[in-house]
């Protein structure tokens, strides 16, 4: 069973992934609870978010929103050292149906989406997004109704009053944009691979699965796993058209691989994909496990590419991901690239139980490591993003690796290595700061949610 299969079988079993009571814990503990480099370097806090995956930053820098599983939440990040729960919305319900699986939300200006299931699956649930005002992040108001696809939507980009959204099914992935502009939402383009390039339609469509989409100044950049990743001009959202791609794995390798190895195992496995302020530096991140076959194999990583001509990509470097004890994917210590952003010269990036890191690629052919915070134990990131004001980055923490006892929740992190240390967190007072100054370091330890032996 892989994790687009676990996930979908836990939605539909019901894992007590529901949100719950969230909580805002600092405490102190031994260094050994957690790694950090530089030495000292830690969060500056923490919320509770039962069943959290992907978390955005509001335009204002200041409020976090997070796909819940079951539905959504809004976290206030005004003071880092004290995320606290504006709203919670679960579980969610259409025409009486459940919304489940929401894996995935994007916001823009006032506007929130919330998407889902993301995964491909037979009971009886909406398919679909929703809309929300969040002119007030404390108060969602959803926006006209909820609109039905009839497919699974694994992620989407929400920009200037369009929405993209990757449709994924057996037949085609294909990327899907949506006038949302006002209360009558409107297909009004697509982009297939299938028929960019028909001969693709004879693989595994997982391992031709349009996993996710960015997009920036009018170029749509699709991680389609192993037919690499598109940079799909929509400067006319009705007509989109191909520019180019970057692949690592052609037609003929896939085609020779077993479909759990196409879907599992290095090379290929384009997961995730974003380009820097200026579009000239694209990072595609690789989700992949060991799998006991030929080199590569482990966990993937992230490769960097100069865009700068869209029409001709051409790779600069490679960022390795953390290591693992097991790195197979039921080895219960996942450390392969997920989701990240680029942001002036930097990137942050989410490796699960490997933690969170910050490289400085002001030079991408030369990336230099600058950060980098793990708890193998508590935390599995799903995500890595910078608030606004550009001192703090956020980290979700997701519960929904397999075996392992990682915990849903938002942590706020410093963006400068210098200010994780003790001196320079606030609040950090008291006992805790005493306890932390005896122990040589600062750590937190964090209130763990108590959970059944099955809720896996």
């Amino acid at each position: 069973m892989q994790r687009r299969d676990f996930l979908q079988r836990s939605a539909a079993g019901g894992i007590g992934l529901a949100l719950s009571g969230s909580v805002v814990t600092g405490a102190t503990t031994t260094a050994a609870a957690a790694e950090a480099t530089p030495d000292g370097y830690e969060p500056l806090g923490r919320v509770e978010i039962t069943g959290a995956a992907e978390a955005v930053v509001g335009d204002d820098g200041e409020t976090v929103y997070l796909a819940a599983t079951d539905g959504f939440a809004t976290v206030d990040i005004s003071d880092p050292s004290e995320p606290a729960v504006l709203e919670e919305r679960f579980p969610l319900e259409v025409d009486d149906r459940p919304f489940r699986e929401i894996l995935d939300v994007k916001v823009d200006g006032d506007r929130l989406v919330v998407a889902g299931p993301a995964n491909q699956r037979d009971d009886d649930v909406f398919h679909g997004f929703e809309l929300y005002d969040v002119s007030d992040p404390a108060d969602p108001v959803a926006v006209g109704d909820p609109y039905e696809t009839g497919y699974h939507i694994h992620n989407c980009f929400l920009a200037d009053d369009l929405l993209y959204v990757v449709a994924n099914g057996e037949e085609a992935n294909p990327l899907v944009i949506f006038d949302v502009s006002d209360d009558e939402i409107e297909e009004i383009g697509r982009w297939s691979l299938v028929e960019h390039e028909p001969e693709w339609q004879e693989v595994y469509w997982l391992a031709r699965y349009n996993h996710d989409v960015y997009v920036h100044d009018e170029i749509a950049y699709l991680a389609h796993w192993n037919a690499g990743t598109y940079l799909i001009d929509v400067s006319d959202p009705t007509d989109p058209e191909y520019r180019s791609r970057v692949l690592d794995l052609d037609l003929d390798e896939t085609l020779d691989l077993a479909d759990d190895e196409a879907q599992i195992g290095l090379p290929g496995n384009d997961h995730y994909s974003a380009v820097d302020d200026t579009g000239d530096l694209l990072a595609v991140g690789r989700e992949a496990w060991a799998t006991g076959g030929d080199e590569p194999d482990g966990p993937g990583g992230i490769d960097l590419y100069d865009v700068s001509d869209p029409s001709a990509p051409e790779p600069l470097s490679s960022i390795d991901a953390p290591p693992a004890d097991d790195a197979s994917y039921y080895g219960e210590e996942w450390t392969t690239a997920h989701n990240f952003e680029l942001r002036d010269g930097r990137l942050y990036s989410s490796w699960y139980q490997g933690g969170v890191k910050i490289h400085d690629v002001s030079d991408p052919a030369d990336p230099e490591e600058l950060v980098h915070w793990r708890d193998t134990d508590v935390a599995g990131f799903w995500t890595a993003r910078v608030a606004e004001a550009g001192d703090t980055f956020v980290a979700s923490s997701t519960p929904l690796i397999p075996g392992a006892e990682t915990e849903g929740a938002l942590y706020t992190f410093p963006t400068d290595a210098s200010e994780g240390l003790l001196d320079s967190i606030p609040g950090f007072t008291g006992v805790a700061g005493v306890a932390g100054l005896a122990g040589g370091a600062v750590a937190l330890e964090w209130l763990r949610r108590d959970r059944d032996g099955d809720d896996r």
